[in-house]
């Protein structure tokens, strides 16, 4: 781990868990026009009834271009603030600051190296740098990774354990020339993490190359959500089975066995359309609620009440948004949180992580 130099640098760092207290919710208005071709004024929509139903639930920025602001504002309403800086793509998880919380309190941001999901998009230099932008607008430390990756690619039990996935991150297009061991060992550093629990990933999956947050999310430390193989056909059984089985078959950093809670599997969207798969599990965890994806099918319920018994303590949004899925991704996928920081009282001891 490489940590520029800052007043944090004595700390440790660990990634939280989602289901901690935020501080906001970041997101970015989408732009790429070659990706939404005439879907795109569609999918700001999808964008801005993201940002106003977590907006409900906690602070919503968007990340946006000078030009797109008063669009923002029209669209989203007064309770999401436009964050003016340049974009190329509208991907925040995998784009936008993966957040780790010291342990002093404070935040950091793991700044990844970012290739647009291995060169698949052109330019995405505006996104590269947008980690740094970000963390120097917060006054936040960055902890400089040498992996290429996204926040989509990770998820995090806040206890030590990370999940991903072999087929995104130990793809050639984004860290060729480092071996499994490489990779785990520079996560671990990055994330404060104990343990990284390996799944197969979907190497079929042609935007991401797998993300491992369409294929699981994580409701509290040894309790996961996966799609069940079940309900699902063809490949995309194979590949939910697949990643179950190899979840089952490992524990987390505390020693625990996994235990899964399903949801029925999402539907096909455009069997014409390659570029994703839809996925129930690609859902938001805010303050106070879930927000979810719907598809407009009749498994949207049982998935939409398989949640709401996960989180009984949250509410459950439902969100039926017909443009997202043609772009590659889901509301996890757009959204990225910023955990709370909980600073230490002055004189008090900082915890060892």
């Amino acid at each position: 781990m490489r940590l520029d130099l800052s007043p944090y640098l004595s700390q440790k760092f660990l990634m939280p868990a989602e289901t901690e207290q935020h501080s906001a919710c970041w997101m970015a208005w989408p732009v790429r026009t070659a990706l939404w071709g005439d879907r795109l004024a569609a999918a700001q929509t999808d964008f801005a009834t993201v940002a106003r139903a977590i907006a409900r639930f906690e602070p919503v920025h968007m990340v946006c271009r000078e030009q797109d602001v008063t669009a923002v504002r029209e669209q989203c309403g007064d309770a999401v603030t436009p964050f003016i800086a340049p974009i190329d793509d509208s991907w925040m998880r995998d784009s936008g600051p993966t957040f780790v919380r010291g342990s002093k309190g404070g935040l950091a941001v793991v700044n990844w190296a970012f290739n647009a999901w291995g060169r698949k998009y052109h330019p995405y230099a505006a996104d590269a740098a947008l980690k740094r932008r970000m963390a120097e607008q917060l006054g936040l430390p960055l902890v400089t990774c040498p992996l290429t990756a996204e926040g989509g690619a990770i998820l995090s039990d806040g206890e030590g354990t990370v999940i991903t996935t072999e087929s995104c991150l130990l793809h050639a297009n984004r860290n060729l020339g480092l071996t499994r061991a490489q990779v785990e060992a520079e996560l671990l550093a990055a994330l404060g993490a104990e343990k990284i629990v390996w799944l197969p990933g979907d190497a079929a999956e042609v935007e991401t190359d797998g993300h491992v947050d369409c294929l699981a999310a994580v409701v509290r430390p040894g309790v996961v959500m996966m799609e069940d193989p079940a309900t699902a056909s063809g490949a995309r059984a194979e590949t939910l089975a697949a990643n179950r089985a190899a979840l089952l078959a490992q524990r987390d950093a505390r020693g625990r066995p996994f235990a899964i809670i399903d949801l029925p599997a999402a539907p096909t969207i455009d069997p014409r359309d390659a570029r994703h798969q839809p996925s129930y599990v690609n859902f938001y965890i805010a303050n106070g609620a879930v927000i979810m994806p719907g598809h407009g099918v009749p498994q949207d319920e049982a998935a939409r009440a398989a949640v709401a018994a996960a989180f009984p303590d949250r509410a459950v949004v439902q969100l039926v948004l017909p443009a997202l899925p043609y772009g590659g991704g889901s509301i996890h996928c757009i959204t990225q949180h910023q955990p709370a920081p909980h600073f230490l009282p002055d004189g008090a001891q900082p915890c060892a992580q």
